[in-house]
């Protein structure tokens, strides 16, 4: 439920353009058109280049499109804003396992861990959780 309102939290846009632009980019998301989605989230993040989430749903595009350089960049970029974003954590630490830097993405996989024990990215942890978490 928490996570719930987290997400409901991060797609509410500063204004009804930024809304458009976004609902806009996740659908296109959804519908695999990761260019135009990214595209779209271009727009967005021009015009709130302060909104997090806008980097985090253009770096979510990337990542399916599996250019994990581009997601890494806006994934540090809604970091630097939020950097408690745990979705941005998690996505980050994804991209980096599909970089193949494996020791990096478990260190950042378990800093979303701190934040929200219960993502589903706890899977992919190398070792069982100690008492850090």
């Amino acid at each position: 439920m928490l996570s719930q309102q987290l997400w409901e939290l991060w797609l509410d846009a500063p204004d009804s353009k930024a809304q458009a632009l976004l609902d806009k980019g996740m659908r296109q998301r959804t519908e695999y058109d990761f260019l135009g989605a990214r595209d779209t989230l271009d727009m967005l993040i021009e015009h709130c280049p302060n909104y997090a989430e806008g980097y985090n749903q253009r770096a979510f595009a990337s990542f399916l499109h599996q250019d994990y350089d581009a997601a890494l960049v806006d994934l540090d970029a809604a970091l630097a804003i939020m950097p408690n974003h745990v979705a941005a954590l998690a996505g980050k630490a994804l991209t980096l396992f599909g970089l193949g830097r494996d020791d990096e993405g478990q260190e950042v996989l378990r800093a979303a861990l701190r934040l929200n024990p219960w993502l589903q990215e706890r899977a992919l942890l190398r070792e069982p959780l100690g008492t850090e978490l």
